[in-house]
């Protein structure tokens, strides 16, 4: 048992371990998890004592509330691994804030930070291990919590279950994304989700993406609930241009998630003294660039893939080419400073970086 100043964490490591498992030069993303997880149980009120176990299966009723009523959020973050062997996470506070802010909306307890964070600590650090050395690769994070009561009936549960798992993970995107511009399905509306990590709105978006892959695309580019001609968010990523040399990204609100490496990427292009606009930007205004050939780069940004750059964007029946990504300057150069960051080869002016050991 290890004892900390505010939490007290139970730990009980697996008698054998599955690293051996780990083939450092084949990650498949969100395969492949490690050894322990961490849980501590929401009653009567108050968070309990977190655990650390063995990596398992979740015991739950079929009437699980999470099940019928969507009383699920999540986090999404990684783990890195510098050139002398520490661990280090990226923004972490800024994930444990978003997680309350998502708990809040679905009518959820908080999380205490020193929970959220010792759990966080004990748990990367106990698996150290399994946080990849391989160039372009991390220790994805996931912490979620769920409703657990044991009834059917519409309301907020009573009791839950917060919960982190890791897994290794390798490249997201081996490649730049093909994108279909949707005007039909909506992902969020005004006064919705849309701005929280709910389990749901990933579901609704499954069918869409299902639909643009059958027609040849890798992610869509939803679009405001409106009139479908604002761009939003990039499937599951902020969405990013460059016209002119500006870079322009939609503004978070109650439609789009306030990103973290959105949020970083904004950060370090003031820092060069780019200029940023934080804006709404239609489907006319880019198709209007390409024309024009001011288009420069398009890319999404998320915890996932760090930079998805973006090749080609669809939109009513015709294809719009980008400029190769080799010769895209910004986003190439961002893509590298966050990864030197998180590595450790260049200076955290920021103070993102939260080592593990």
């Amino acid at each position: 048992m290890l004892t900390t100043e505010k939490v007290k964490i139970n730990i009980h490591q697996t008698e054998k371990s599955r690293l051996n498992d780990l083939d450092q030069n084949n990650i498949v993303f969100g395969k492949l998890f490690s050894d322990h997880m961490l849980h501590a149980d929401y009653e009567n009120g108050k968070w309990g004592d977190p655990e650390i176990v063995p990596y398992g299966n979740l015991p739950m009723t079929p009437a699980i509330s999470a099940l019928h009523y969507g009383q699920s959020i999540f986090e999404g973050m990684k783990a890195y691994k510098n050139e002398k062997g520490e661990v280090s996470l990226f923004r972490p506070l800024e994930n444990q804030k978003r997680i309350n802010i998502s708990a809040e909306r679905m009518a959820m307890p908080s999380i205490p930070e020193e929970l959220f964070m010792e759990g966080l600590k004990q748990l990367v650090y106990l698996d150290k291990g399994w946080v990849p050395d391989a160039e372009g690769a991390s220790l994805y994070i996931r912490p979620f919590l769920i409703g657990t009561d044991e009834f059917i009936g519409v309301k907020p549960s009573d009791n839950y279950r917060f919960y982190i798992i890791t897994s290794p993970a390798g490249k997201y995107y081996n490649a730049p994304v093909k994108v279909l511009v949707e005007t039909n399905y909506i992902r969020a509306v005004e006064g919705g989700v849309g701005y929280i990590k709910v389990s749901g709105n990933y579901g609704r978006s499954l069918f869409p993406t299902k639909l643009a892959q059958q027609r040849g695309y890798q992610q869509i580019i939803w679009t405001d609930a409106r009139n479908h001609r604002y761009l939003e968010e990039s499937g599951t990523m902020n969405l990013m241009v460059i016209i002119d040399d500006v870079l322009i990204t939609p503004p978070v609100g109650d439609t789009i998630l306030a990103g973290i490496t959105r949020d970083s990427v904004v950060t370090l292009a003031r820092d060069w003294k780019m200029k940023v606009q934080e804006r709404k930007i239609s489907i006319d205004e880019v198709i209007e660039a390409h024309k024009r050939g001011t288009l420069e780069e398009m890319f999404g940004t998320g915890t996932a893939a760090t930079i998805a750059h973006i090749s080609t964007f669809g939109f009513e029946g015709k294809d719009y080419e980008l400029p190769s990504v080799e010769g895209r300057i910004f986003s190439n150069r961002v893509a590298q400073e966050l990864d030197n960051i998180k590595r450790g080869k260049t200076e955290d002016k920021h103070g993102w970086m939260y080592k593990v050991g």
